[in-house]
Parts: C-alpha cells; structure tokens; sequence
C-alpha cells in the first residue's frame, strides 16, 4: 500500500479507532504514570499520529513524545504542536527483534505505546519488546489488536469460511517484523509480558461499524476477500460471490460489521 492510500485508511479508521478504544485501561495506564516529571513516551508505528492525538489530551502534565516509522510520508503528518507536548520524529525500520536495541527508543521512557501493531509482528518481536519496556522501566498501552473474530449482518454462509482465510493469512503475513502473530499477538504479549515481572490487563476493543461507515466497511471487506484469495486461490470463484453480496449490503445501507479487537496495558507491580 503507498503512502497516500495508507494514509487516506489510516484518517478513515481513526474514528472508529477512538470509539473502540478502552478508556478503562488508558485510565489504568494514566493512574500508573508519575506526575512529578515531565512523560517519556514512546509510540511505536506512530503513522500519521493517530495514538498520539488520543492520548495526549488523556495523559497528565508535560509530555515529551517520541514517534517512530519507517515511512517518512507519513510521519509528516503527525501533529508537532499539542498544547503540553514536544514531539520528536524518528524514520526508523523497526522490524527486527535487534532494531529495537537503540537506546534513543526506549531510555528513560515511562511509556511505550502503539496503535494496531502488535497483529502485524512476530512472536519474537514481542519477545523484545517486553525485555526492552523492562529495561527502562516503562509503562506499556498497545491498542487495537486484531483478535480473530468478526460477525457481519446481515449473514452471508460463506462469512465464518471467508474468516478463516483471512486470519490464515494474517499468520502467515510478513510485513517485516518476522512471521506476523495475526491473532495471537495479546496471548504473545501478554505471556512475554507476564514472564518480564509486568501486570497485565486486556479489554475489548470492537469496532461497531454502522451502515452510514459505508467507505470503511467497504475497504475493509475488499481487504478480507483479497486476503482470503491470496491463501486460497482455487477458492476465488467463492471468496468474489461473498465479496459481491457483502458490498451489495453495505451499498444498501444495511450492513453492519463487528471486528474483533483487544487492548493490552502492563506495568510493573
């Protein structure tokens, strides 16, 4: 995907994004923070700074954000002048357990914390990533995991099968942190995570998508079908009837969609 159409995706779901987000779990994170010194915070994968809009107005005092991602377009866009804030930029390719061995990354941060990541990296990413938050110390808030579990109405037969594809292919997926924990990632995180000394705390965090959220629902399930045929090309025949009827429902304005999602706060007890 370049840079342009990511961004215009990553500007559609931001909405959905905010609904869906625990606000139980922020405050969770918020409660552990100190409030004698300005924050270190850390956002991983920041994009166009979606995670960084949310919970600057959330957290307390002065913050000091670092944002990180490997595509520079889209780090252009992240905010650089909240109120309370200072926001350094970082284009860095973070996709091995070994890049996250800079210490400008992770020294003396209270937080480390990303938006719709940790499906997108390997088991042993994670692995790292808890050592490096134990390291400095810090707070973790990973929002937005993708959890394996969709429902679609109305309900189409193929809906659980074309499911299943997808998430074979989330597993399988490589977007260069390693073979992509898809799913799995908060059992991943939350075991690593556990072993590192952290509490640990998952809530759900459903997208609701309505039938007025007509452009997501639609990008979203050509997302699906195109997934699903990339695993299972001698299936195509099936996966493109399903994507018709699908699009046709939400052309109708009568489709509504459940994505399954989780957010995962640790800190140390």
């Amino acid at each position: 995907m370049s840079s342009d159409s990511l961004s215009t995706w990553l500007a559609l779901r931001e909405p959905a994004d905010t609904a869906a987000r625990s606000a139980a779990l922020t405050q969770a994170i918020v409660d552990r923070l100190p409030r004698d010194r300005p924050l270190r915070i850390v956002d991983l994968g920041s994009g166009t700074g979606s995670n960084l809009r949310y919970l600057s107005s959330r957290l307390p005092g002065l913050q000091h954000w670092l944002a990180v991602d490997r595509d520079p377009d889209l780090l252009a866009e992240v905010p650089r002048g909240l109120s309370g804030c200072a926001v350094e930029i970082l284009c860095r390719n973070l996709g091995g357990p070994d890049d996250l061995d800079d210490p400008v990354i992770f020294a003396g941060r209270h937080l480390v914390t990303a938006s719709a990541l940790l499906d997108l990296v390997s088991d042993r990413w994670l692995r790292a990533l808890a050592g490096r938050c134990r390291t400095s110390g810090a707070a973790a808030l990973f929002v937005l995991n993708y959890n394996g579990r969709s429902r679609c109405t109305p309900v189409e037969a193929e809906d659980d099968a074309i499911r299943d594809l997808m998430n074979r292919h989330q597993r399988t997926n490589d977007k260069g942190f390693g073979q992509a924990a898809g799913p799995d990632a908060s059992d991943c995180a939350e075991r690593w995570f556990t072993a590192a000394g952290y509490h640990v705390r998952r809530e759900a965090s459903d997208w609701t998508l309505a039938p007025e959220q007509r452009e997501l629902q639609r990008q979203l399930i050509e997302g699906w079908a195109q997934a699903a045929e990339e695993i299972a090309p001698q299936d195509a025949p099936m996966i493109r009837g399903w994507l018709a009827r699908r699009l046709a429902h939400v052309d109708a304005g009568r489709s509504h969609v459940i994505v399954g999602h989780d957010d995962f706060a640790a800190w140390l007890t």
